[in-house]
């Protein structure tokens, strides 16, 4: 680290300046920039999660949303079966649930009863629903479900 600042006069130097901390080796890493930009992002990203689970919302709301954009039963959504209602409810429930709340795959695996490959698929099926598929929904605060 000492070498890749320039040697011990460059530390003193940004110690003096008041940058004591830098966030990353370039050797490693890439400039400090990039360092930079890819913390914030996963930050904004982890502190919406964190503020949709300190409103109270979990996987159980979610289904609740679904189930009412696709006039659907919550047990029908998650219960098995392949018909295309179904699936594209359970395809943009897995898709919410693993982006918006960070469920894990295996968690929503066990909820299904299906293998965790199947609720990969399903989320990138969910992801392109959300997006520009069947009803053009986002999912904004406070969980509620909006048209683009």
């Amino acid at each position: 680290m000492i070498r890749s600042l320039g040697g011990w006069d460059e530390v003193k130097k940004m110690r003096l300046r008041g940058q004591d901390r830098i966030k990353s080796d370039q050797r490693i890493l890439g400039e400090s920039d990039f360092v930079s930009e890819v913390l914030s992002e996963s930050e904004k990203e982890f502190s919406r999660k964190y503020r949709l689970k300190s409103l109270g919302y979990d996987f159980e709301e979610v289904a609740k949303r679904v189930s009412e954009l696709f006039q659907l039963e919550k047990e029908y959504i998650t219960g098995r079966g392949r018909q295309k209602d179904r699936v594209q409810a359970r395809d943009l429930l897995c898709y919410w649930a693993v982006v918006e709340l960070g469920m894990s795959m295996v968690d929503l695996a066990r909820k299904f009863d299906i293998t965790p490959a199947a609720v990969s698929y399903a989320v990138q099926r969910g992801e392109k629903l959300a997006k520009e598929g069947v009803a053009n929904w986002k999912l904004e605060l406070p969980l509620r479900l909006v048209r683009r």
